[in-house]
């Protein structure tokens, strides 16, 4: 896919003419919506199987979801750089513990998911746009760009394409990696395999039994969990495929979770 790029660096909030702009990107085009705003990329609505029935109980079953499109996702996990925008304008309040792994590029930690809204609701503010987290599904298609392998890359691991334990990196095991430090999936999307789980809208389901066959994020089952994606560098490469999932409580924190946004086009 060809990958165009524009870029709306604004010191106020969006006029209709920018949002109309934005709302035009076509499918491969990124984005930003001021200069210290995730970047995003626009990718297309679609089908896909989600989950593996032969899986852990709790990918199972698998079941086909219908994502309505255009969607932007940012392509990389959210910084400390974009989250600090938010603490300076008084709206994130607690001071997040960056685990001495240095801040900058590296993706927000030690976020709670009830903090996420903070953050999220703050960036729609200033920019006039519904910034969420991704649903589950959401996550998981972006993961997958339209692929139907464990990993984007593959069915096995190959080395030095992810941060995780056994991944064969600098930091494996160890700590976060800063943000597009490995190749990008097809859709040009970087880290959805570890690195760090990242937080979804979705209560907590132990299965997949009964979920939307759309993008709507799940708000029945243990909504004091929320559904956590992805892996991170402290966890094998099997919990980083795409169909993993965990959950954590939503009030509490994790030097493993971070987050990663959704902005619908549509």
């Amino acid at each position: 896919m060809t990958v165009g790029t524009f870029v709306l660096i604004l010191s106020g909030g969006l006029t209709a003419s920018d949002i109309a702009l934005a709302a035009s990107a076509k499918v491969g085009e990124t984005f930003k919506d001021c200069k210290k705003c995730p970047k995003m990329v626009v990718i297309p609505g679609g089908k896909f199987l989600m989950g593996d029935d032969k899986g852990k109980k709790n990918q199972r079953p698998a079941h086909e979801v219908t994502i309505k499109g255009p969607l932007a996702i940012s392509i990389y996990e959210v910084t400390w750089i974009e989250w600090q925008a938010c603490k300076k304008a008084g709206a994130c309040k607690r001071d997040l513990d960056s685990h001495k792994w240095g801040k900058g590029k590296r993706p927000v930690i030690n976020m709670s998911w009830n903090e996420t809204q903070d953050y999220t609701k703050w960036l729609a503010k200033k920019t006039g746009r519904p910034y969420r987290l991704l649903s589950e599904a959401e996550w998981e298609y972006a993961a997958r760009a339209g692929s139907t392998t464990a990993y984007w890359w593959g069915d096995k691991l190959k080395k030095k394409y992810a941060n995780c334990r056994k991944c064969g990196t600098k930091w494996s095991g160890k700590k976060s990696a800063p943000v597009g430090s490995f190749k990008p999936n097809q859709w040009g999307i970087y880290d959805m395999h570890a690195n760090i789980w990242e937080w979804t809208l979705d209560c907590h389901n132990k299965t997949h039994a009964f979920a939307p066959k759309n993008q709507t994020p799940r708000t029945d089952g243990n909504c004091d969990r929320r559904t956590v994606r992805g892996g991170s560098w402290y966890y094998f490469p099997q919990i980083a495929k795409s169909v993993s999932r965990d959950s954590h409580p939503q009030h509490l924190w994790s030097y493993n979770i971070g987050i990663r946004l959704g902005l619908p086009l549509y």
